[in-house]
């Protein structure tokens, strides 16, 4: 809701002397200064001049008019009044009493004036108690008809009882009050401000004891009274591999003796020892769940008596810490337990572990390329024996050991009886050649020559021609040599086949994995955990930024709401 201008600044509209009309003329036609308020004013009295303050609104504004010289005395006190720098409270008190007093002031400053030449003070609590008195004031009347009462009608034989008047105390002068009033102020702002300041300091202080302090003295208690302390052992080991594969080359040993020659063995390694395999063979062995079962322990680090597989394997996770080195190729292996003993006895078991799983990696490479091998050879060895059996089974059949040495045979026979036959041809040319010739002689070299060629072409025959029940000679050596010619083929291939093997054995030989144990399990003397101190100032620091994060996010939240 708007407040009026004139409502705001306490300003009483004051009626003008309406000045005569001027007669019209034509350069004053359109001369209208009228602003629709008639003959108010609702100029403040602080910025009327002296002269309009001290100067009398209309006939019926003041009690007395005064006289023409006593207008500067008048606009001297008002304006003295207005220095004074009283509150707009106080002025209006003033213009209440004057007004209650029968006094019809032309402003809030004119009251004050009347009130103290009457020799009322306006500012006093006296002055006050005569406004919401019953009683008439003595004062003299003004001239003019008397402000309407506002008081209760009293029945008859009612009375009031009123305090006595006091006598009036001297009071300060109102500069002095305004200074004092201020001080006062500026004290009892200043004393708040204080107050404010030690309440939220104690707000303060209360909350970072209870969300930072408190929880964090009760864990350094933890750590240095309750926790139980744990031992821990560390080992080192490296995975090295026997040579470069034969079959990458040039680049086959270009890694060799690098620790990428064998990252993925030692993550698979590193990844084994982390599983849930490797707790249950662990707990098989050594009893793992026992030891941390064991009532020794304080309450946050034991493992319940009906712990889950779950619950036990978080807690082998947490107490052991493997790493692996990606520039050196070293496996970094540390075990925690309560006794150093039992730490240095999980790590040798682990380690044994872990140069199975090593040697498991490498085994089925090798035994597949030894597999196949050996397999190509024990192929090439029956395939031979079937060879061989089968030379041996044609040599039986046709009883014949060597089909070349048949074929000579009985190429010699034929070549002797051709060589006889030509004699014998040669000895009957001559005999005919006589003129008388020798018949019974001739008779028996012409019988024997016929018996030459024929047995010349029964060998010839038996080379070629297949007989009833028999097998030609030819036929024979071809199949002899077919699988002579097999066998050999078969001999061959077994030997390359016996290559084949030892370049494998070779190569599996080369992909030999071996683990090295650089640092070997000490039992410690000295716990490493609880790190009492170092825990307890992570604690703060985590609480700390804890709260922060909070305060800060509940104080964006709550200037957000209320903007």
């Amino acid at each position: 809701m708007t407040t009026p201008k004139a409502a705001r600044y306490n300003i009483r509209p004051v009626e003008r002397p309406v000045p005569a009309p001027e007669p019209a003329s034509g350069e004053h036609l359109f001369d209208n200064h009228d602003d629709g308020f008639g003959n108010l004013d609702f100029k403040r009295p602080e910025d009327r001049p002296a002269t309009e303050t001290a100067a009398p609104a209309t006939a019926s504004a003041t009690l007395h008019r005064v006289p023409r010289s006593q207008e500067d005395e008048v606009a001297a006190a008002i304006q003295a009044i207005m220095d004074e720098g009283h509150t707009s409270r106080q002025l209006r008190r003033a213009l209440l009493i004057a007004q209650k007093r029968g006094f019809q002031p032309r402003s809030e400053f004119d009251a004050v004036r009347i009130l103290r030449d009457a020799g009322i003070d306006p500012f006093s609590r006296a002055s006050m108690l005569h406004i919401v008195s019953p009683e008439t004031d003595p004062q003299p009347k003004l001239d003019g008809p008397a402000p309407q009462s506002r008081e209760l009608t009293r029945l008859p034989g009612d009375t009031v009882n009123l305090p006595e008047r006091t006598k009036p105390t001297p009071l300060p002068s109102t500069q002095q009050r305004a200074e004092v009033n201020q001080a006062a102020e500026i004290l009892r702002m200043q004393q708040d401000i204080a107050r404010r300041r030690r309440r939220r300091l104690a707000l303060l202080a209360g909350r970072l004891f209870a969300f930072v302090f408190l929880p964090t003295f009760l864990a350094g208690w933890y750590f240095y009274v309750i926790a139980t302390p744990m031992f821990s052992v560390r080992s080192e080991f490296v995975i090295q591999q026997a040579g470069p594969a034969g079959g990458g080359g040039a680049m086959g040993g270009l890694f060799s003796g690098t620790a990428f020659a064998t990252s993925q063995d030692s993550i698979a390694v590193q990844g084994y020892l982390q599983s849930r395999e490797a707790m249950g063979r662990l707990e098989s062995d050594l009893g793992f769940r026992e030891h941390f079962q064991d009532l020794k322990i304080d309450a946050l680090q034991r493992l319940a008596p009906d712990a889950s597989l779950e619950a036990a394997y978080k807690v082998y996770r947490k107490f052991l810490k493997i790493s692996f080195d990606t520039t050196e190729g070293v496996i970094r292996m540390d075990v925690i337990a309560t006794d150093p003993q039992v730490a240095a006895r999980w790590s040798e078991q682990l380690i044994s572990y872990a140069e199975e799983q090593v040697d498991h990696l490498t085994q089925r490479l090798r035994a597949d390329q030894m597999k196949d091998a050996q397999e190509g050879y024990d192929k090439a060895q029956e395939e031979l024996s079937a060879s061989q059996r089968r030379l041996v089974e044609l040599q039986e059949k046709f009883k014949v050991l060597s089909s070349e040495t048949e074929v000579g045979l009985l190429v010699g026979q034929i070549g002797n009886l051709e060589s006889q036959l030509t004699q014998d041809k040669l000895s009957l040319a001559q005999m005919e050649a006589n003129p008388e010739p020798n018949q019974a002689r001739m008779e028996p070299i012409k019988q024997r020559i016929a018996t030459l060629e024929a047995e010349i072409a029964v060998l010839r025959g038996r080379m070629t021609e297949k007989a009833v029940g028999e097998t030609s000679l030819a036929e024979v050596q071809g199949e002899l040599l077919v699988a002579q010619s097999d066998l050999q083929t078969r001999q061959m291939l077994l030997t390359q086949a016996l290559q084949s093997m030892e370049t494998a054995r070779v190569e599996a030989n080369r992909q030999v994995r071996y683990l090295s144990l650089s640092v070997s399990p000490i039992p410690p003397d000295e716990a490493a955990f609880p790190r009492a101190f170092e825990n307890t100032i992570v604690t703060m620091l985590i609480l700390l930024g804890i709260y922060l994060m909070v305060s800060m996010t509940a104080a964006i939240l709550r200037e957000q709401v209320s903007s």
